[in-house]
This record gives C-alpha cells, structure tokens and sequence, in this order.
C-alpha cells in the first residue's frame, strides 16, 4: 500500500468562540434577544467539529445580553428514544452543564405544533419538544448544514431538518420517516416552513465545514432568513466536502464506522451508498466492494447503516447493539440499514474476501484504497494497481508507502 495525499480548500474560522459572539452581537440578531428572555438552545447532531465550543460559546454570548439559557437535545430517536440516552448522547459530544455554562433540560415529551401535507396527499402532524415549546421564550436550534446520506434536494441535512426531525423527538421523527425518505426533499423544507413560522425560532445557528473537519462559516441566521439561507449555504457544503478524487475503486476498506462520522456510519456522498440504496446524483468513484473493519468508540454500538458495507469483520458483528441499531433504523423506515454483513474472522480475511469478489479483475489486481472513516480523507492509502490513476488524478500526490 502507498500513502496519496488529497488536497482540498483548507480556509476555516480560526476562533470559534469570536465568531459566534460576533454573530450573536450582530444588530439584527440582538435586537431579537431581550434581557430576561429564556432561550432553549437546540443541539444533538453528531460528528460536528468543536461543537462543545460553539455551544459554549453561544450560552456565553446569550449570557452577556441577558438571556436565560437552557439546553434541550434535538436529536428524534437518538439515544435509545429516552431522555437519559440523550443526556449521555450530548456528553459524548462534550457537552454538559458544566462544560456548556447552561443546564440541560432532557425530555422525551413532545406537543403537536402544526400540519403539513406529504406528497402522499396525508397529513402529516409536526411536533416539537414540550420543555422548549412550553418553557422558553424561543428556540436557537444549533446545526450543520451539509449534503444528507439518503435524498437530495435544496433543503437536506441542516437547521429544518433539526426543527422537524431532531426536535420533534421519538413521535415527530418516526412520524415523518413513515412519510418515506424518498419524498423528503419536499417534506423536510414544507415542515420546516409552518415551525419556522410558528414564531418559537427567533433564529438559528448555521454551521458549514471544510473538507478537513474545520468550521468554516457560522452563521446566526434570522427567521425570515432561515429557509434561503440554508439553500445557500448547503450549495456551499457541497463544494467544500471532502470526496474521494479516484475515479474508480475495487475495494473501499474503512477503518472507523460509527454514527459520530455519518448518521449511516459512513457518509454516502463519498461512498455513493444510501439510506434507499444507490444515492442519487452521486459524482464519486464508482466502487465495488466495500470492508469495514471497526466501530468507533463514539457510535456506541449503533451500527445502522451497516448494511450498506459488504463485507465486516468478527470483531465489529460482536460490537453491535442491536437494540439501539435496531431502533434507529425502525424509525428511519430504512431496513437494508439494518441488515449484516458477512463477517469474517480478521481483518485480512475480510479485505482478500472481497478483493476475490470483482467481477472480472483478478484479486491480486484490484483497486483496494483504505480510509480511516469517510470524514478523514486528506491522507489515504492506495494499492499499486491505483498509482497509475492517482498520477492522472487532479489534487492527488503520492508521498510515500
């Protein structure tokens, strides 16, 4: 194997803690916050860089202009659908009372807080945590805006999808995934829409990242702004998303799956695999067969999205919580998510197994490249059968074995 190096847009904020009190300090957005108001801080999504941070900071700013601020979890069924799951799930992330400045107000509860029609023609009640419904003065949901694992559209993963999905807890995540991913590209942005103007988000905070795991635009978004902006700023996310630059590859080997790098474990714009299968308007490598070797720390188990691999190891079959698997991909309606592998008995096995499975290449002239997990895609390593195509690769530099 030979080390490449990938070269992407490496800009991104440099102080994270300046650029969310700038933003919150910003005329149009404090002008919404007033002395006395309690504000729940929306957060949950994972595998955000300095999340912890960002969190803290914007307690701190909202502090500063006398704001009361708590933290809710905004993350539909993640961590086992329970409100002590959730908790656990957030100082995974390092976020705590102690470590946020805030307290964390952690319920299952949630209150039905408008209607919206699926392409189906149904009715589809949106719902909204009872705590920061019934108990703020207004909600600052706290996201990611970036290209989503399963459906395409203008509006995918970012703030609307945390009102209506993370917010909306256990029953309004389930009861939208019954509407079926493939319509969420309309589903999503519609139940955003009657939330935003519900009048409970004042704004939000928006985040974009770099290829190399990096804030590198945050945003304090107003209400009125919110459904343009995240159209914008996705656009963005796109452009500067780390991809694989190979055209073509045999055999994907991930280090690392886990629900902390992709909501599927590994993220499907670099892998082209979704939620519903192929993912559309995919632009990467075609590839063929793809190993995964292990389970991160951080996923705790929670391996859907597994079924999107070919081949896994022994040691990441015996890492499976089916129980907490299970539940996510119940609630996402996504079932080859949750199907297993073949899983062999080591590493190398697993590897040689699906080199062995290309459909006319010889195993010993597969095109095997090896990742650590799909957000760490700068450094990757290559077989000797790739070098001939990373050396007619744009942004793609051989440095060594």
């Amino acid at each position: 194997m030979h080390r490449v190096r990938q070269s992407f847009d490496s800009t991104h904020i440099e102080d994270v803690e300046e650029a969310v009190c700038s933003q919150l300090g910003r005329d149009e957005i404090s002008g919404r916050l007033k002395a006395g108001m309690k504000i729940a801080l929306g957060v949950g999504s994972r595998g955000i860089a300095q999340i912890d941070e960002i969190v803290r900071a914007a307690v701190k700013a909202l502090k500063q202009q006398g704001v009361d601020v708590f933290i809710v979890p905004c993350m539909g069924s993640h961590g086992g659908a329970t409100a002590e799951g959730q908790i656990k799930v957030l100082h995974h992330l390092g976020i705590s009372e102690e470590t946020a400045g805030a307290p964390i107000r952690s319920s299952m509860d949630a209150v039905e807080i408008g209607t919206t029609t699926s392409a189906h023609g149904k009715e589809v009640k949106l719902y909204m945590d009872a705590i920061a419904l019934r108990e703020a003065d207004g909600i600052i949901p706290i996201n990611r805006i970036k290209p989503h694992t399963g459906f395409k559209g203008e509006v995918e993963s970012g703030i609307c999808k945390m009102l209506t999905i993370g917010l909306g807890k256990h029953v309004g995540c389930a009861r939208l995934h019954r509407e079926g991913m493939t319509i969420f590209d309309s589903l999503i942005p519609a139940a955003g829409k009657v939330v935003i103007e519900s009048g409970h988000v004042p704004l939000a905070i928006a985040i974009v990242e770099n290829a190399y795991e990096q804030p590198a635009l945050i945003e304090a978004v107003p209400r009125e702004q919110l459904m343009n902006r995240e159209r914008e700023m996705l656009v963005v996310a796109k452009r500067r998303m780390a991809r694989l630059l190979l055209p073509r590859i045999d055999v994907l080997v991930v280090e690392e799956f886990g629900k902390n790098i992709s909501g599927v474990g590994m993220d499907s714009n670099v892998t082209g695999r979704g939620e519903l299968g192929p993912l559309p308007e995919f632009q990467g490598p075609e590839i063929h067969r793809i190993v995964v070797l292990g389970l991160t720390d951080k996923t705790y188990g929670n391996a859907h999205g597994i079924g999107n691999a070919d081949v896994i190891t022994q040691t990441v079959f015996d890492e499976i919580d089916r129980t907490n698997t299970w539940t996510n991909t119940l609630t996402a309606g996504s079932l080859g998510c949750g199907r297993l592998p073949i899983a062999l008995p080591d590493e190398r096995q697993a590897i040689m197994a699906a080199a062995a499975c290309i459909f006319g290449t010889d195993a010993r002239d597969a095109l095997v490249v090896r990742i650590k997990n799909t957000l760490c895609l700068t450094e990757i390593a290559v077989s000797s059968s790739v070098l001939e195509a990373v050396g007619r690769t744009d942004h793609c530099e051989l440095v060594g074995e």
